[in-house]
């Protein structure tokens, strides 16, 4: 099929829920994806965030070809050995000593929220509130679109579930001054992905930390998009010198499988007793093979190096296209997540960065959003960089 006929079959069958390009990609491998019709682009999206090794990733094909052939689906009535393998190699490589395993972002922070409650109903004299802030991101179930603070995810939802409340992001005061006698927990990202890569002042993410040690209340961290090495570390919260004491896990998880997961410590871990929670193909045998192929080699201190130092070369680059560029207000990020905030809309820009072989996102309207893969090279920065350029000399 070519590329236009599976947009028109896609078009018309499906809901339409998504603002897609005018794109149907059919492979992928490393850095580069091509569409149906053999056309070839640098995907600097990576799935949102996704693809942290890239497309089809050797180890990851072939834990799920092994796994495929071994078993598929048991349910959570029963033990398989793989999903142990997961969670102990998430506990080992974090603060955490017990791991839920879902199977998405929003699952995970639904599962985040539900325990803040519990643990509040048990343990916290039956405080209930979380804090949240503007212009995060944390999924579609109520709870979590209750908790994002866009507008535009609210519109036709209302009313929303209550006892979530939000808060500027960056302003550890405004936080402070938020808390009140029915707070359990604070739910933030280390960064704001879809907020248009907001990165915090130095100092927030302690200050939130020492915040809830003294009002004795939960530190859930979002690292659904800034974990497995997307900021240069293992964990985004790792730069701050903190640890919360939940966080929430997805996307590069899988190594582009569905799989989602929350982990906190013994101690919090107890509030969720059998029953009191759960999920049909949470800990899914394959899911977890793709898992734990991707986790070990996410983990490798090669591959941190070699994402902080290609995420110096990118920040290079991004800040001589603003000094070239005057439509650039800003450049903001971290590792190998980037944003240029302009100053109009960016959807020129990536239509045009489309045409030329190039696969961006633009997020919060004006910001140009670049999350490539872990394992993108010198060249294919280059590259990109000179598609933008390009791009924006044009817009």
């Amino acid at each position: 099929m070519t590329s236009a006929d599976i947009i028109a079959r896609n078009t018309a069958f499906e809901i339409q829920l998504y603002g897609r390009q005018p794109l149907a990609l059919d492979r992928g491998q490393g850095c580069v994806v091509w569409d149906a019709d053999g056309k070839r682009y640098l995907d600097f999206f990576a799935g949102v965030a996704v693809n942290n090794l890239g497309h089809c990733h050797p180890a990851v094909v072939e834990a799920l070809r092994q796994q495929a052939g071994r078993l598929l689906h048991v349910s959570n009535h029963y033990h398989t050995a793989i999903e142990g393998e997961l969670a102990e190699l998430l506990t080992t490589a974090s603060f955490a000593e017990r791991a839920f395993l879902c199977n998405s972002g929003a699952e995970a922070n639904e599962a985040a929220l539900k325990l803040a409650r519990r643990w509040g109903s048990m343990h916290g004299g039956g405080r209930f509130e979380i804090l949240a802030t503007h212009g995060s991101f944390h999924g579609r179930t109520f709870a979590t679109v209750t908790a994002t603070g866009q507008e535009k995810y609210h519109q036709g939802l209302l009313p929303l579930l209550p006892g979530i409340r939000l808060v500027p992001y960056d302003d550890i005061d405004a936080m402070a001054a938020a808390v009140g006698p029915e707070t359990i927990a604070i739910l933030v990202e280390p960064i704001q992905g879809e907020g248009g890569v907001v990165v915090p002042r130095a100092g927030y993410l302690r200050g939130l930390r020492e915040l809830c040690d003294g009002a004795e209340l939960l530190l859930i961290l979002d690292e659904i998009q800034t974990a497995f090495g997307r900021t240069g570390r293992l964990f985004a919260h790792e730069h701050a010198g903190i640890v919360p004491d939940v966080m929430t896990l997805a996307k590069a998880l899988g190594g582009g499988v569905p799989i989602g997961a929350m982990c906190t410590t013994d101690r919090i871990a107890a509030a969720f007793t059998p029953g009191s929670h759960g999920t049909t193909f949470g800990g899914n045998p394959l899911a977890c093979a793709a898992a734990v192929a991707a986790v070990r080699a996410l983990a490798e201190p090669a591959l941190l190096e070699h994402a902080r130092t290609m995420g110096t070369h990118l920040q290079r680059g991004l800040e001589r296209l603003a000094q070239r560029h005057p439509s650039i207000q800003q450049v903001r990020g971290l590792g190998l997540m980037w944003g240029l905030v302009l100053d109009k809309s960016g959807a020129d820009v990536v239509r045009r960065c489309l045409d030329a072989g190039l696969l961006i996102n633009c997020t919060a309207e004006r910001v140009l959003r670049l999350t490539p893969p872990l394992i993108v090279t010198r060249v294919e920065l280059d590259d990109a960089l000179g598609i933008l350029d390009r791009a924006l000399e044009a817009a």
